[in-house]
């Protein structure tokens, strides 16, 4: 029996997603677009079994095909990493952020990363998430002037705290990370070296930013984002005895039975990451977010740190319009056919909720194909959204525009 035929409303609800997704223009810098194969290998029967445990060591009987799939998804990222081991059953990037830390720390002790305020993620240390309830976060700081990361403000917190581990790895940086000068500070204050690559994951495996591996101890990815992977978790090293530790911390540290048709859609992933094509894919990225930025500095938009090195950018309303808030653009873009989030600025006078920034990503609309001439169009769709905040009709029109726009770029298939 087909989804359709044993349950209407969700498979209508599925079908109005599809459309939303196609005939908007996706600029939310944490997500992206499958290919079909991926969603394939998602919806398949692997998700009848469990296989609690690791290759060759299960809890359950009939496993033999899933330690074939889970080997081969381990196999596939260690080669896209460059790295020795890899974990591949974390359900997402917050799971992996856990579990590392469960192998890397003991409760109570140490740790610095940047602040959520910051361009930090809530598994960093933010004081209502569990990295913060079982260990003890201090935060580094980002340059007043530059807006980009003081490594001087980094030495100096950890010189004063003596941390068990220095996370790096962000949600919303736009620039270049220095995973050199991060292992420096580890090594001098005796500390381990955790990067959580999420965000830029595809780009640092498609050359299009430096690869974390061999300066970083650990390493947490999620497998969507710039990686087009399943939404999940993977966390990577190169030492043996943290590898054990690391596969401890996941099961039975903090997870029972592996999401198996995830597993597989990650090896699926891996492979098309893998492929000489994803490298371009990867650099149009970021020349697409460096169009987009100047579409959006020439329509009179200040970005955070004066522009972006990758995926992301951290657009300042105020320089156009001093009233606008984050709230209200991602509320009005949307109207108009544009999907962003709202997103505090460095040392930003509003509370979260209400921010004086939007995030802007551009893997989603580099999977659909547009190029950097495209980009300068979505930043007129952009300026031209945000400034008809209170305009309905002038929204319903530009939303008209931009779904006819989309509909010149196919979902991937």
């Amino acid at each position: 029996m087909t989804l359709k035929d044993s349950d209407t409303k969700i498979a209508e609800l599925i079908d109005a997603e599809a459309r939303r997704q196609e005939s908007t223009l996706e600029l939310i810098a944490s997500e992206n677009h499958v290919s079909k194969a991926v969603m394939e290998a998602a919806g398949t029967c692997l998700t009848n079994k469990y296989a609690e445990g690791y290759p060759g060591a299960r809890y359950y009987g009939g496993c033999g095909y899933y330690d074939e799939i889970e080997n081969l998804a381990i196999d596939r990222a260690k080669r896209l990493f460059g790295c020795q081991f890899a974990n591949v059953q974390p359900h997402s990037g917050a799971n992996a952020n856990l579990a590392a830390m469960m192998a890397m720390m003991k409760p109570g002790d140490p740790f610095i990363s940047i602040n959520l305020a910051s361009g930090g993620h809530l598994s960093h240390g933010m004081k209502l998430n569990a990295s913060a309830i079982f260990y003890r976060p201090s935060h580094y700081q980002l340059d007043d002037k530059t807006e980009t990361l003081d490594y001087d403000s980094v030495l100096a917190v950890a010189k004063e705290t003596k941390p068990k581990a220095i996370l790096c790895g962000y949600s919303a940086y736009p620039r270049v990370i220095d995973f050199a000068k991060f292992r420096a500070i580890a090594d001098e204050v005796g500390a381990l070296l955790m990067a959580d690559v999420a965000h830029i994951a595809g780009l640092c495996v498609g050359g299009a930013h430096p690869q974390p591996f061999p300066h970083a101890h650990v390493v947490t990815t999620t497998t969507h984002k710039t990686l087009r992977g399943p939404r999940g978790g993977l966390i990577m090293t190169d030492s043996e005895e943290l590898a054990k530790l690391i596969n401890r911390s996941v099961f039975p540290g903090s997870q029972g039975g592996p999401l198996m048709h995830i597993i597989a859609a990650k090896a699926v992933a891996f492979g098309e990451a893998l492929k000489p094509e994803f490298k371009t894919y990867a650099a149009q990225i970021v020349r697409n977010a460096r169009a987009l930025a100047e579409g959006l500095m020439a329509a009179g938009y200040r970005l955070q740190s004066g522009g972006t090195d990758n995926h992301l950018m951290l657009v300042d309303l105020r320089a156009k319009n001093e009233a606008f808030t984050g709230a209200d653009a991602e509320k009005a873009l949307e109207a108009a056919g544009m999907i962003c989030n709202k997103n505090a600025i460095h040392n930003d006078p509003r509370p979260p909720k209400l921010t004086s920034g939007v995030r802007l990503g551009t893997p989603a609309l580099t999977t659909r194909g547009l190029k950097e001439a495209d980009m300068k169009q979505v930043a007129v769709f952009i300026d031209r959204g945000i400034c008809a905040k209170d305009d309905p009709a002038e929204l319903a029109r530009i939303r008209s525009e931009v779904a006819a726009f989309a509909g010149k770029f196919p979902m991937p298939h």
